[in-house]
Order: structure tokens, then C-alpha cells, then sequence
């Protein structure tokens, strides 16, 4: 029995197992997955602590460098019996196969998935020359960034999501996906995923079959992710148990199996859970232990309905002290809702009084603006009755000094006279062939046509004629020099087609067209100071004994003869010509009055006589 216990012993210890680690993470067209170089780590180590005879830990290949380690790995598998090649990556499924993506690989289109990328077909050819065990666990159906920006060449070709469905050909040949064929599967919060976590757990127990070590490895995992990812295992094995570690084989005498069970009952009752006593019933469903440990479960099952019953007594109560608070607020929400009402309505009535507080202030202001305007319209009046005063100086004197020119200049040279034609005509060649005088003529009968002069068209160039150009510059806008008639002038003034100048009417006339009328007003009427005519109001009879008809023929005399010019300082012009403004008058601008209409609308000077 000893010797066949040794060669037994030398039999298992002859096994020989190799194991391949790939974990890639740094990829250069995509953005770095954080876990695949942790995990790699991690099932690097299990396969180490497992004894495995041959482990190598990549990380972060690129296309060959993977087919190099590939290459390698089979020249290993040829002399072992258990040969494991773990991946942890991205891949991608392209018209039903699967495809290894190292950090390399760019996949802009389709087509490029079978030069930049690894098939799965060629880690199953790695690890075939194997003779008990060929397994190949692939982490790597993670939501692949690569089928979203991957143009496709052809429409119908399809690219899944997660991996495709593979059946080995080969016998003793497992293929373990970290999720079910078409789904994804996560990274998880933690250092690793929960795949290579459950996987270090289970894996590694020495004589637990693979298939049931997958099992609870896909428990782990459905219950880590609240059921959302589901590994899923493809192959077959045989009949026989297959652990990816050996149970060492018994060398003393053997202990009484229900020792184990008293320390697990023993552990189970130091942590007093539910979950420890269900996981104890697990392992050991029947016997003594086993019926202590359901009357646990029964203890917590009763303390548990304890609770819940003490808390729905106190809920009980909460709910009861909160209605009899509730009515008890009632009324106070009452008296607090007629408070906000109050306020309510005394806000608005304190809004409306500010409406019109602010009403009566906008009232007040535009009050100050009109007097404001007035006084501003006033002192403007009066200063350009300044201004008219001193130009009306300026120009007497003007013509004074003109008339007393005028004699020496009639002495001077033929030269100076042909000096003034020139000027009348200047550039290169003359624009017309008028005379002086005929030149003089036509401008002085063009400005009588657009209304700035009242006078007759003489052929000197007097001050009035003078003065009309003035006018026809100020509103015509152009800057014509007033001393002396041009042909610039002349053909400004005719392309003017009507009146330019205003026309200003004499108090009691009013303008028709071009002309001044007199103003008729029908019995019992008479021109009010606003050039109207307003009712006469009549006057109680005085009983005299002195005759009247003289006073009244004189009276009547007095108002149908003109007024005297006074010297006030202002100028009033009009058809028959210009002259100062009488004493007691003053000059206004009316717009669209009766009196000074211009034959276009807008305004003229009205000589007003209080």
C-alpha cells in the first residue's frame, strides 16, 4: 500500500502546467481600460500560488508581440498536460468570430480587423498540443469604443456587441467568457473586475472540478452586478473531476469528518447570521450539526419577525402623533393663511398708491421740462433778436461803405471789369456767354421764381439781391458767395423747380400761392392778434351827449392805414421787400397757419402785434 501510495504521489506530482497571461490596457487609439493590467496581475499570482510550472505575465502587447508570446507558448503546451491562456483586453466579434485587439491596432475600418487584430482561433491553436487540459479564459467583453468609430465597407457585414458563441472541436477544450455571447461585461468600482475576482476565489481550491468552480464563479459575479452580467462557459470535459489544482493526497491517519463539521458549526455560531448558518446548511445539510444550525435559522427567523412587528408598532404611533399634530395646525394654518391674505391685499394697495404717487411724480417732472423748455424757448428768442439786431448793423453799415465805394470803383480799369468776367466764368473754358449784367439779371430772376427775392430783376447786384442769395443758401444748403452774381449760382437756382425761400405775409394777410391776400373777415368779426378772425365782443351802449361818428370815422382811418416802421431790432421780410419790425411787434415761426403759409407747408415768420 506505502509503494503504491508513492508511485500515486509521483504520478500527480508528474503533471506538468503552463499558464499564459496577457493584460492589455494602454491602448493608443482608444482610452485606456484601468483593470485588464490589474487583473492579469492577479491571475498571474493565483496561477503561481497554484504551483503551475511555467507562468508568464504579459502586459500591454502589441499585434506581434502577441503572436510572438502565442508562437512561444505552444513550443510549452507540447510537453504539458494542462495548458491556460488568460486574456484581459478589448476584442471584437466581425461576421461571427471572435478577435484579440492589441494596444496597436487602429481599426478604422472593417477590413482592418483581420491585419491589426489576434483571432481567438489562434489561443485555441496555442494551447492544443496539450494532453489532459486546454482552457482559455477571455475577459475581454467589455464595450468595445472600436465598433463606433469603425467604418464599415459593406453594410450587411455585422459587428456584435460583446463576443460570438464559439464550440471547441478539440476534446477536454473549455473557453470561459467573462459575459454570455453578445453581451458586455464590467470593469467594476473596485481595483479588478468582478470576473478576475471570483476567479482567484474559486479557481485556485485544490480538487474542485472547473465546471463547478465556473459555476460559482458565475454566482459571484450575477449577484456582484446585481444580475446584469452572466459569465457563460463553452466546451466539454469528461466524466472525471478536472480541478485546476490537485487535493493533496492524505499521509496520516484520517480525522473524524465530523470534527470539520463541529468547526464550522463553531465558526457559523460566532458570526450568528443568516447568511452564515444558510451557507453552513450549504456544505452540511444533514445531520446533528445540521439541525442545530436550522433551529439558529428558526432563533433569527423569530427575533426578525420581532423587529418587524416593533417597528410597525412604532410606525403606529409615529402616524398617530403626526395626525393628532396635524390637527392640531390646522387652525393655526387657518389664522396663517388670513394673515397672508391681509398682507396680500395691503401689498396691493400699497402698490396701486405707488402707482399713483409715481403717476403724480411723472406728471411733476414733465411739468418742470415744459417750463423748462419755455424758459430755454424764450431766452433762445431773445438771443437770436441779439443776433438779428447786430446783423442788421453789420449790413447798413455794409451798404454804406459800398455806397461809398462805389464811385472809385467805377474809375478803375477795363482790367478789373475783365477780372470780375472771369471769375464769373472760371475754368479751363467758359460755361456761358452772358454779359455781367444779362448773368446779373437771370440770377436776380431765378431768385424771385423760387421766392428769395421781392424786388425787380434790375441787373445790378444790389444788397437785396444780395440778400436773397443769402436766404437761398440758408435753405437750399448750399455756400455761394453773396457778393457777386456766378454761374454756379445760376444753374443751382434753375434746377430748383419751385420755391425755396418762404413766404412771409404782413399782419392781416394771408398767403395764397405765391401771393399775400388780405384777410376778410365777415360781420361782427375782426383779425384777432393770431392773424384769425374772432367774434367782436359787443359793448354796452355809454350814454353821452357828445357825437361819436367823428371819433369813430378817425378810429377807423387810423386802423385801415399801415403802421410806421419802428426800429425794434428785427427784420421782417416779404414780397414787397424788407423792414424792420414795428415797435410793440415781434417776429414768431408759424407752421401750417393761414397766415404765412408757404406754397409747400412747413414754416415762416409771422410778425405778431400785441
Amino acid at each position: 500500500m506505502i509503494f503504491a501510495t508513492l508511485l500515486a504521489c509521483g504520478s500527480a506530482h508528474a503533471d506538468r502546467r503552463v499558464a499564459l497571461v496577457i493584460g492589455n490596457s494602454a491602448y493608443k487609439s482608444a482610452p485606456k481600460l484601468t483593470n485588464p493590467a490589474n487583473d492579469a496581475t492577479l491571475i498571474g499570482g493565483m496561477f503561481k500560488k497554484a504551483g503551475f510550472d511555467s507562468v508568464d505575465v504579459r502586459l500591454d502587447l502589441s499585434a506581434s508581440e502577441m503572436r510572438r508570446m502565442l508562437r512561444e507558448f505552444a513550443g510549452r503546451s507540447r510537453d504539458a498536460d494542462m495548458a491556460v491562456i488568460y486574456y484581459a483586453g478589448h476584442g471584437i466579434e466581425l461576421d461571427g468570430n471572435n478577435y484579440l485587439i492589441p494596444t496597436d491596432a487602429t481599426l478604422e475600418t472593417d477590413g482592418d480587423v483581420l491585419d491589426e487584430t489576434i483571432p481567438v482561433e489562434r489561443a485555441l491553436f496555442a494551447v492544443e498540443p496539450a494532453k489532459q487540459l486546454r482552457l482559455i479564459i477571455l475577459d475581454a467583453c467589455r464595450d468595445n469604443p472600436f465598433a463606433k468609430t469603425m467604418k464599415r465597407t459593406l453594410a450587411s457585414r455585422a459587428i456584435g456587441r460583446g463576443l460570438a458563441k464559439v464550440e471547441p472541436t478539440s476534446p477536454n477544450t473549455m473557453i470561459a467568457f467573462a459575459a454570455k455571447a453578445g453581451s458586455t461585461a464590467s470593469d467594476g468600482d473596485s481595483r479588478n473586475s468582478p470576473f478576475a475576482a471570483a476567479l482567484v476565489e474559486h479557481l485556485p481550491k485544490p480538487g474542485l472540478d472547473l465546471r463547478k468552480a465556473f459555476g460559482f464563479v458565475r454566482d459571484d459575479v450575477l449577484k456582484s452586478t446585481g444580475y446584469k452580467q452572466e459569465p457563460y462557459v463553452y466546451g466539454s470535459l469528461g466524466g472525471d473531476d478536472v480541478p485546476l489544482v490537485m487535493k493533496p493526497a492524505a499521509t496520516g491517519p484520517q480525522a473524524n469528518p465530523q470534527d470539520a463539521v463541529r468547526r464550522d458549526y463553531e465558526l457559523a455560531l460566532q458570526l450568528a447570521t443568516r447568511d452564515a448558518w444558510e451557507a453552513f446548511l450549504a456544505t452540511d445539510p444533514d445531520g446533528f450539526y445540521a439541525s442545530l444550525a436550522k433551529g439558529q435559522l428558526n432563533k433569527i427567523g423569530a427575533e426578525e419577525t420581532r423587529l418587524a412587528a416593533e417597528q410597525k408598532a412604532k410606525a403606529a404611533e409615529q402616524e398617530k402623533a403626526r395626525l393628532i399634530a396635524e390637527r392640531a395646525q390646522k387652525a393655526e394654518q387657518e389664522k396663517a393663511a388670513a394673515a397672508a391674505k391681509a398682507a396680500e391685499e395691503a401689498r396691493i394697495a400699497a402698490e396701486k398708491q405707488k402707482q399713483i404717487e409715481q403717476a403724480r411724480a411723472e406728471a411733476a417732472e414733465q411739468q418742470r421740462k415744459a417750463a423748462e423748455a419755455a424758459a430755454a424757448k424764450a431766452l433762445a428768442e431773445k438771443q437770436a433778436a441779439e443776433r438779428a439786431k447786430a446783423e442788421l448793423a453789420a449790413k447798413q453799415a455794409a451798404e454804406k461803405a459800398e455806397q461809398a465805394a462805389k464811385p472809385a470803383a467805377d474809375r478803375q480799369m477795363p482790367e478789373v471789369e475783365n477780372q470780375k468776367v472771369a471769375a464769373l466764368a472760371p475754368g479751363p473754358g467758359p460755361k456761358t456767354t452772358l454779359s455781367p449784367a444779362e448773368l446779373t439779371k437771370s440770377v436776380q430772376s431765378e431768385l424771385r421764381r423760387v421766392g428769395c427775392l421781392t424786388s425787380a430783376a434790375e441787373g445790378e447786384w444790389s444788397s437785396a439781391a444780395q440778400r436773397s442769395l443769402t436766404l437761398f443758401n440758408k435753405y437750399s444748403g448750399t455756400k455761394f458767395d453773396v457778393k457777386l452774381a456766378s454761374v454756379d449760382a445760376l444753374d443751382a437756382l434753375k434746377a430748383k423747380p419751385g420755391r425755396v425761400c418762404p413766404l412771409v405775409c404782413n399782419f392781416g394777410f394771408k398767403a395764397d400761392g405765391d401771393q399775400c391776400v388780405k384777410i376778410t373777415c365777415r360781420a361782427g368779426y375782426r383779425v384777432n392778434d393770431d392773424n384769425e378772425c374772432e367774434k367782436v365782443q359787443e359793448k354796452k351802449p355809454v350814454a353821452t351827449r357828445e357825437n361819436s361818428r367823428p371819433r369813430d370815422d378817425e378810429r377807423k382811418a387810423s386802423e385801415s392805414a399801415p403802421s410806421k416802421p419802428q426800429a425794434t431790432g428785427q427784420v421782417f421780410c416779404n414780397s414787397a421787400g424788407c423792414r424792420p419790425v414795428r415797435q410793440g411787434c415781434r417776429l414768431e415761426t408759424w407752421g401750417n397757419r393761414t397766415a404765412g403759409q408757404t406754397a409747400g407747408g412747413g414754416t415762416s415768420m409771422v410778425e405778431v402785434c400785441n
